[in-house]
C-alpha cells in the first residue's frame, strides 16, 4: 500500500508535513505490513512506478481534498505534533490519525 505526504521539502531527515498549496514534493511511503519498506520524493502525489495511492494524510483536516476523494484516495489528517514523515509513519501505524473531509 502507498500513502502519501506533502512535505515543505525533499530532504528525508529535514521534511515536514506541509499544507497541499505550499508543499515542495510529495513523500511517498510503500507501507506493507506495518513497516515502510522505502520512501521516496517526487513533485506529485502519484510518482511515476507507483499504480495506486491508497491514503493521503494532509496537514488539517479542512484542506481541500475533493480531488482524491472522487479518486477513490482515503484522505488522514495528522494530529498536533505529528509533522517529521516518521512521526506519521507511526502514527498510521497504530491508527493514531484522524479521517479528513466533509
Amino acid at each position: 500500500m502507498y500513502i502519501a505526504i506533502p512535505v515543505d521539502n525533499q530532504n528525508l531527515q529535514k521534511a515536514k508535513i506541509a499544507k497541499i498549496l505550499e508543499a515542495k514534493g510529495w513523500a511517498v511511503i510503500d507501507f506493507d505490513e506495518g513497516v515502510a519498506k522505502s520512501i521516496q520524493f517526487s513533485d506529485s502525489y502519484h510518482p511515476e512506478g507507483v499504480d495506486w495511492i491508497d491514503f493521503i494524510v494532509v496537514e488539517n483536516r479542512y484542506e481541500n481534498i475533493i480531488d482524491f476523494l472522487n479518486e477513490g484516495i482515503m484522505v488522514l489528517a495528522r494530529r498536533e505534533g505529528q509533522d517529521a514523515i516518521e512521526d506519521i509513519i507511526e502514527a498510521f501505524k497504530f491508527k493514531e490519525l484522524d479521517e479528513a473531509g466533509f
